[in-house]
């Protein structure tokens, strides 16, 4: 049975990503953009207090007609975050997701994110193992 740290380790060794709660949307979206993912770690002093994600954006800035750059990213993070921890398994993982209808979920050892892994991190980490490598160029 595989777990979120077989993942964890199978990732390029990219660094957490992660804004401050006093940090505006639009700079923690240029973070997100600029590093290609849909959602960041929300810490204070290295500790997980949020996550904010596209969807976050979509739902409480765009669509309740808030301006990106005069918004906190306190004001529109998820603040119970749902998290896993190396050890759990991908089935685990999987259900989780499913139950609390995210896309991303914080890995973390006491209190600290050291990872996150993605609903695309899970898909892969299933077909990679029923089915192999899968060719890119096919």
């Amino acid at each position: 049975m595989r777990h979120v740290g077989d993942i964890l380790n199978n990732k390029s060794s990219e660094a957490v990503i992660w804004v401050g709660p006093l940090e505006s949307v639009f700079d923690a979206l240029t973070i997100m953009n600029d590093n290609d993912v849909g959602a960041v770690l929300v810490q204070i002093d290295g500790y997980l207090v949020g996550i904010l994600s596209e969807r976050d954006y979509m739902r409480k800035v765009i669509l309740d007609a808030h301006a990106s750059k005069n918004t906190k990213v306190s004001e529109v993070m998820t603040r119970d975050v749902v998290t896993v921890t190396r050890e759990d398994t991908i089935v685990h993982c999987i259900a989780l997701t499913k139950k609390h209808h995210v896309r991303h979920l914080p890995v973390v050892e006491l209190g600290k994110a050291i990872g996150m892994i993605s609903l695309r991190d899970l898909f892969l980490d299933v077909i990679h193992e029923r089915v192999g490598d899968i060719d890119e160029n096919a």
